[in-house]
């Protein structure tokens, strides 16, 4: 449905480029101006965003802003609704997957002609890039997280396994920590949970092989031997029982963040984002440690990259984008906006910020912001293309049919490949 409602916007968004008539770098107003500003989320969130608000309307009298929001399945079909009938929020929170989709139809604002308002010095380059479409930077990083494997250490002591060396590691260190947990767990722990079921491992496979998922002209440019390495892999911890049956992995990668094998202290090794962290350890009640993926000291450069956790992007029809740029810039650079958000939308990408509320902040959320100030991230990888939004199910449903013996991995890299480019090219 998300997909379908998109796609109808996507064609009636052709006719809805431009300018709102205003100049995101003109005076501000001092006329009352009302904007729109429209974000995902839960009851916690809607909460810390008002109180937002709240302020700024404070701050700026003459400007009202009134909020629109929703849970993510009813946000993006609305959006594209909105979008398609000329009628956007001024301020949209905006996700990697959809950037390109309207960025490329005109639908958002550069901010490039909006440095009067938004100021960007306190973003490292490597964060601002997420947020490029085009050579043009349509979104602004709200949150940052890096991939990382998360060790229980308090199954690794209870097995006598000693926590990897992290700064030197390989995948096949990694292989045989697993190995050695899954031998010592007796068939009730494994030493790995199974990866294969999100864009970010893929993302680090491939860019630790020198190669990259997509290419600048958003085709798909990962090679066919890369990919089917990556499957062959996953395939092989199953085979050797340091990753549980497929059966076991398929349901709980199907299930919610509790019912993983890190959750359950089932498995002692998984790949996650950093920022779960703090979900993870309070429902596994273990010592949790975040640990760098494998196979980086091996790699070239390195594979690590910063996704953003959201973006905060402007209607290219705003009729105030001035005003609209100004709210965004409080948002993202203001220490009032910060000591309330604290890390509900991630771990501040503004990195001047992401130090004013560490001492505030939880252990666990504070071992996620030490993780991502220490990593070296490469550069940023592209934008997921338009049509590509369905990656994740795409990688998912190919690593299941390898998983029960349904496709070989190398025929699996072809099918990926075929019909991912197909999703972009039909868009």
């Amino acid at each position: 449905m998300r997909r379908i409602a998109l796609a109808a916007a996507a064609a009636l968004m052709l006719t809805a480029c431009g300018s709102g008539g205003g100049s995101a770098s003109q005076e501000l107003s001092k006329d009352p101006v009302t904007l729109r500003f429209t974000w995902w989320g839960a009851d916690e969130r809607h909460k810390r965003t008002q109180q937002v608000i709240d302020i700024f309307q404070k701050k700026y009298p003459n400007i009202t802003v009134k909020g629109e929001f929703k849970d993510w399945n009813g946000y993006w079909e609305s959006l594209a609704t909105t979008v398609a009938a000329n009628d956007a929020p001024d301020i949209i929170q905006m996700d990697e997957l959809y950037l390109a989709s309207y960025a490329e139809r005109g639908a958002l604002l550069d901010l490039g002609t909006a440095s009067k308002h938004v100021k960007t010095a306190d973003f490292d380059k490597s964060a601002l890039d997420t947020g490029i479409v085009k050579g043009k930077q349509y979104a602004l990083p709200v949150g940052l997280a890096t991939y990382a494997i998360v060790a229980n250490t308090d199954l690794l002591d209870q097995f006598k396994v000693k926590v990897p060396d992290d700064a030197t590691w390989t995948w096949e260190d990694f292989k045989k920590t697993g190995d050695a947990v899954s031998k010592a767990g007796g068939g009730k722990v494994t030493g790995v949970q199974s990866f294969g079921f999100d864009a970010g491992s893929l993302n680090i496979w491939a860019r630790q092989n020198g190669a990259a998922l997509f290419d600048e002209a958003g085709k798909v440019a990962v090679p066919e031997n890369v990919l089917a390495s990556y499957w062959t892999f996953i395939k092989d911890l199953a085979t050797s029982g340091v990753s549980p049956a497929p059966s076991v992995t398929i349901e709980r990668a199907g299930g919610p963040l509790d019912q993983s094998g890190t959750a359950t202290n089932a498995s002692a090794l998984a790949t996650w984002w950093n920022t779960q962290l703090t979900s993870l350890s309070a429902a596994s009640g273990s010592k949790l440690k975040l640990l760098k993926l494998p196979g980086e000291a091996q790699a070239s450069s390195p594979a690590a990259y910063y996704k953003p956790s959201m973006f905060w992007s402007i209607s290219s029809r705003s009729k105030h984008p001035a005003e609209a740029a100004l709210f965004v810039d409080f948002l993202a650079n203001s220490q009032e906006a910060a000591d309330i958000m604290l890390t509900d939308r991630g771990v501040p990408a503004n990195t001047k910020i992401r130090t004013a509320i560490t001492p505030k902040l939880g252990e666990t959320d504070k071992a996620a912001v030490e993780f991502l100030d220490t990593i070296k991230v490469g550069t940023a990888p592209r934008v997921t293309p338009n049509g590509a939004s369905n990656l994740e199910a795409i990688i998912k449903r190919h690593t299941e049919e390898v998983l029960f013996d349904r496709q070989t991995p190398e025929q699996a890299a072809k099918s990926f490949i075929k019909e991912l480019q197909a999703e972009i090219d039909g868009a």
